[in-house]
């Protein structure tokens, strides 16, 4: 089940600050981490995602790797990040097997999403909700996305695209199973009080839903 703090890791090329960054955020309370490297080299992906690989198992959280089936299958990751126009859905989903999370980004698309849940994913993602400084051009997601799919997915959905603690509130309030964040973890000085700052959200949200 993907539920909480969605974790999406920096352009980072210094490995060890990158394991620094991703320790701390385990530590804040991440539910989810995905490895995301657009500047890396094949090798320095590979040489990253190994590196990271044991500390989400320390931490009992999944390992998603974007865009990259071979990847996640050379290392044994938890699952793959696509987006919706990266390869057949179905084909991904048997290559990667049943036991691995497959997540396609439907950016503010709902029938992407219903063809993505019938193709096999284990979850979607729609964005951006904000603007995005790390995707200034994405498409404009209304948050009705989300009221929409709790009524017709039964999938889990994860919003992303300039999500703050100011603004996550509302994205979790309208429905939204996660939430993922980039630059509002990972690019400030303490990235574990960040993610314990997000994780909490969720927390909160349980208990105004049982009170």
């Amino acid at each position: 089940m993907i539920r909480g703090l969605y974790a999406i890791t920096p352009d980072e090329v210094d490995t060890g600050l990158l394991l620094a960054k991703v320790e701390a955020a385990l530590q804040g309370g991440i539910s989810v981490l995905q490895y995301r490297n657009k500047q890396a080299s094949n090798k320095l992906q590979m040489q990253q995602a190994s590196a990271i690989l044991p500390l989400c198992k320390q931490h009992q959280v999944p390992f998603i790797i974007n865009d990259s089936a071979e990847l996640c299958l050379a290392l044994d990751a938890d699952g793959v990040h696509i987006g919706a126009d990266d390869g057949n859905i179905s084909e991904v989903k048997a290559r990667l097997g049943a036991n691995k999370i497959l997540g396609v980004s439907c950016y503010n698309r709902f029938d992407c999403a219903l063809s993505a849940q019938q193709a096999g994913a284990s979850y979607v993602a729609f964005g951006a909700c904000f603007a995005s400084s790390t995707k200034p051009y994405a498409p404009v997601a209304s948050l009705e996305l989300f009221k929409q799919a709790k009524a017709q997915l039964h999938i889990p959905t994860v919003a992303i695209g300039g999500i703050t603690l100011e603004n996550a509130p509302s994205v979790i309030q309208v429905g939204a199973d996660s939430i993922a964040v980039i630059n509002a973890i990972f690019n400030i000085g303490d990235v574990k009080l960040a993610a314990q700052q997000f994780a909490y959200l969720f927390k909160e949200s349980n208990l105004k839903v049982t009170t």
